[in-house]
């Protein structure tokens, strides 16, 4: 396994790097992208969302950029996807976690076209607050590309920096898609109030989905439902205690055809012992692992390039942003 840092906390003028989200477009080009939180490194912070750019598998990376910036706004929960078809890359992301919006790049994330809000297709009446992701998004067979997202319930603030006292207490896991190469956007039904937020989801084998998800209520295991109809209905949240959690964020990845990678923190404690799964049966069982970091670790995301698996996560207190390379073999040797 070889790390590499990414960003660090108190470089270029942000005092926090969080929120990493990756994808490898189809020349081959990696992309991570994270939120650049200013001030205070809280959710409510002045955030931007930066990009740095690989061309040899994950080795070395471009200087950082920003993509999105509007002043003092929260922009965040990047939650980028390629379109096979065209190769574009489309990055959906949040203004203060209360509208979405999507960017694109035509030119593997050297440039980025204005940004085009989606808020009125995707946001359901009652959703005060919502994210896409955060992660990246997928593109199903069919075309679809999916966007897994979450909502909050919570009765609607004067303003985004001053949030009613139960912010976060009641939320939930949905998807939002599109059918037409992302120029259009629906929102799929919601799953089961307050069982499950943060989100990310694979196609299997069969077609149908796989979503894994951040459980709520303390119940410190993560948590899973399944749609066959492309994101549109979900099955009920199921937990799994043997996929023990603190409540955080996790990342999954299809390897192949045949099975699925997962990475979250397995402490029930503290956002800690960062661990990546492997599972041949769709998700129902995970009979192999290994700790990617035992130390403080958080929110983390997977994406597979030529020859490994790349894992960007948050080390140190989020104090630093890093990304890992390893091989199937790493996880489960043969």
């Amino acid at each position: 396994m070889i790390e590499t840092e990414l960003f660090a906390a108190g470089q270029g003028g942000y005092r926090r790097y969080r929120i990493p989200a990756l994808v490898a477009v189809n020349s081959g080009t990696i992309l991570a992208f994270c939120e650049g939180r200013r001030h205070t490194g809280r959710d409510d912070d002045e955030i931007d969302i930066l990009l740095r750019r690989s061309h040899d598998g994950g080795s070395s990376w471009e200087e950082p950029v920003v993509v999105v910036s509007d002043g003092d706004r929260t922009c965040g929960n990047p939650c980028p996807v390629v379109e096979r078809d065209s190769g574009d890359v489309l990055l959906p992301f949040c203004v203060d976690n209360q509208r979405v919006f999507v960017t694109r790049s035509r030119d593997d994330g050297v440039t980025w076209e204005a940004p085009a809000e989606l808020t009125a297709g995707v946001k359901a009446e009652g959703h005060t607050y919502l994210g896409t992701g955060p992660g990246h998004g997928i593109q199903l067979r069919s075309g679809r590309l999916l966007i897994p997202s979450w909502a909050d319930l919570s009765p609607a603030p004067a303003t985004w920096r001053d949030p009613p006292p139960n912010w976060g207490q009641v939320q939930l896991s949905f998807a939002i898609f599109s059918d037409d190469g992302g120029h259009s956007w629906d929102a799929g039904a919601p799953m089961e109030v307050d069982a499950s937020d943060e989100c990310g989801a694979v196609e299997l084998e069969d077609g149908s989905l796989y979503m894994n998800m951040r459980s709520r209520g303390r119940r410190r295991q993560r948590a899973s439902a399944r749609s066959s109809d492309g994101g549109a209905t979900w099955s009920p949240v199921e937990f799994h205690p043997e996929l023990p959690e603190p409540s955080c964020q996790g990342s999954i990845a299809s390897l192949d055809a045949s099975h699925i990678l997962l990475c979250h923190p397995s402490s029930t404690e503290a956002r800690a012992l960062l661990t990546v799964r492997l599972s041949s049966d769709g998700g129902h069982t995970w009979p192999a692992a290994r700790v990617l970091c035992p130390g403080a670790a958080a929110y983390s995301d997977l994406t597979v390039v030529e020859g490994g698996i790349l894992c960007a996560y948050e080390k140190d207190e989020h104090e630093r942003l890093v990304v890992a390379r390893f091989t199937r073999d790493w996880i489960a040797p043969a």
